[in-house]
């Protein structure tokens, strides 16, 4: 019998995580600011804050919700006319997004309930959530256990690790946490360089200051080729801070790209406390694999094999 849906809580007393297991979705995430506030931090996904224990509730309005908070997948992101071919076989996944299929497909990894199966208390606190994806949900090949922990490993830091183990064929997996931010409260395939466009943000500036230049707003790939490194293997993808200088986001991660997406199709959603969610009102950083990996050979792989394991984690570092 499937789990129902519920909202778990991490703390470590300066930060505040509310964690739902459907879509290991964040529902809330509270950082005090420079003046100590724990306002919130970011778009919540407005379904589970207030109905979770209404299970036939969130069943009718699964997919309204522009993926606030979730992990998606198995694929993050487009897949060109919702087609590939893996060792000579021709898959074809459900079309949801113009001629693409996205984020996994008409019921990807955000609109299920995963399992409960660890979760830790003390100085390192974590939730640990699990899904079993079948072979050929939403057409992708083979059986697929996947992983997620949340955890606090530090005062200022919210971590997440990916993991996904394909139990007997390969398969493309390419996963992604959507979460949209706004650190100052809640209320087509070509690698091209970003120098000189409204895609530069190799210096700080504004996101709004460029947004215009780009039709319909920012919802584009970029390739993480930074210097700076942590714990060896991540790279610094990002830095988000509020012109106020009440909070600053650091986003760290060891996946090869990341698509930075400016709500752009967000569209009056009433999310906490009556607050209407507008166009471009949060930014969400996707770290994942490349869009449309699986059919360009160019880049990186997003296939795993049976016996080898995907994993992906990313550091949300706050700071004041």
């Amino acid at each position: 019998m499937a789990a129902e849906p519920k909202i778990l809580e991490l703390s470590n007393g300066r930060i505040t995580a509310r964690i739902a297991n459907w879509g290991a979705t964040i529902t809330s995430l509270l950082v005090p600011d420079a003046h100590g506030l724990h306002r919130i931090s970011r778009a919540s996904l407005y379904v589970l804050t207030t109905y979770v224990q209404d299970y036939e509730y969130v069943k009718r309005i699964e997919g309204m919700a522009p993926y606030f908070g979730c992990i998606v997948g198995r694929v993050a992101n487009r897949i060109n006319n919702g087609k590939f071919t893996l060792n000579g076989v021709e898959y074809s996944l459900p079309i949801n997004n113009g001629p693409n299929s996205l984020h996994g497909g008409l019921k990807g990894f955000d609109k299920v309930v995963w399992d409960v199966v660890e979760q830790k208390d003390g100085q390192c606190s974590s939730i640990t959530f699990q899904y079993h994806s079948k072979d050929g949900e939403e057409g992708y090949p083979g059986d697929v256990t996947v992983r997620a922990t949340y955890s606090l490993p530090e005062d200022t830091t919210l971590r997440l690790d990916m993991e996904a183990t394909p139990d007997n064929k390969a398969t493309p997996i390419s996963l992604a946490q959507h979460t949209y931010w706004n650190l100052a409260g809640h209320d087509s395939g070509e690698i091209m360089p970003v120098e000189g466009t409204p895609f530069d943000f190799t210096t700080e500036h504004k996101i709004g200051e460029h947004i215009n230049d780009v039709p319909g707003g920012y919802d584009h790939n970029y390739v993480l080729d930074s210097g700076d490194e942590k714990n060896g293997l991540m790279k610094h993808a990002a830095k988000l801070r509020d012109p106020s200088g009440s909070r600053t986001l650091d986003l760290w991660t060891d996946a090869p790209g990341m698509q930075f997406y400016t709500a752009n199709y967000v569209d009056g959603i009433t999310g906490k406390g009556g607050a209407v969610y507008e166009k471009h009102a949060g930014a969400c950083l996707e770290t994942q694999g490349f869009p449309d990996a699986i059919n360009r050979p160019s880049f990186p792989s997003v296939v795993v094999k049976p016996g080898d394991k995907y994993k992906h984690t990313m550091l949300f570092v706050f700071s004041a």
